[in-house]
């Protein structure tokens, strides 16, 4: 059972990675370039060790993954039964833009399932938090955090959430499938959030995405009540491969957007 406790906890570390990442983000800060191209900073890294740190001292005995540690092979990783799983800055492109829609990741994955996350917006101040068995909530910069849960029914027409900076032809079509509907353009994980706080109906996503990208997120739309299944209908899992990348996925509480996919 997770304590109410230990997630006030988590969510304490986010905040602080978070501040780490503003003393980054009002300078002149450098951006360099993975192996997998995707963009990286003084402020990932700096919320990163930040993150990893605190972790180890919150719990000793816990393996942790982040995006911005050494690879673990499979080989490993398949031996953990639960392990913390972290992007420490979630929407570099979002943060190099200088847009706000940028967030810190942390999620306990317990048997291949998110069972705590914790997503904060340094920039808004805003966290998103959810355990099993405690509730999810959403915190307003020193404010006492508040229930959240999607909205059923949707509205009409129903809130589209879709990826700023990887939009393409499948989610056209997919709104095609759709019909009428208000499409919304977030970064980061904030989509995923905006439908558990019911103030989105649905978000497909037809780009890649990592694990570290979605468990924490995914935690917080679930205790809100929403499904998150790639578009067989089947849960998404975690730490089941030697590939950390996520198939194609859906996030909503209204079966008639998983139906919308047969249109496809």
């Amino acid at each position: 059972m997770i304590s109410r406790a230990l997630l006030d906890q988590v969510s304490a570390i986010a905040t602080v990675a978070g501040e780490r990442i503003l003393e980054v983000y009002g300078t002149n800060f450098a951006v360099d370039t993975k192996d997998d191209a995707s963009p990286v900073t003084a402020a990932d890294l700096a919320a990163h060790r930040e993150i990893i740190a605190r972790l180890r001292k919150l719990e000793p005995k816990l393996p942790i993954l982040s995006e911005e540690s050494a690879a673990v092979p499979f080989a490993e990783r398949s031996r953990w039964s639960r392990y913390w799983l972290v992007d420490p800055l979630d929407g570099t492109r979002e943060f190099v833009k200088r847009n706000g829609e940028f967030t810190v990741n942390i999620a306990l994955v317990d048997d291949g399932a998110p069972v705590l996350g914790v997503v904060h917006v340094p920039v808004t101040g805003v966290t998103y938090l959810a355990a099993r068995g405690v509730g999810a909530f959403r915190a307003e910069s020193g404010a006492q955090a508040t229930p959240i849960k999607v909205r059923m029914p949707a509205a009409k027409p129903p809130v589209v959430v879709g990826s700023r900076s990887h939009a393409g032809a499948s989610l056209a079509s997919y709104l095609k499938a759709l019909g009428e509907h208000e499409l919304v353009s977030v970064g980061s994980s904030l989509k995923f959030c905006l439908v558990a706080e019911g103030a989105a109906d649905c978000y497909p996503r037809f780009g890649p995405t990592s694990e570290w990208d979605t468990a924490a997120a995914q935690c917080v739309a679930e205790v809100a009540g929403a499904d998150v299944t790639d578009l067989h209908g089947l849960r998404l899992r975690y730490n089941t491969d030697e590939s950390l990348l996520n198939p194609h996925f859906i996030v909503c509480a209204d079966p008639a957007f998983r139906a919308a996919l047969q249109g496809l």
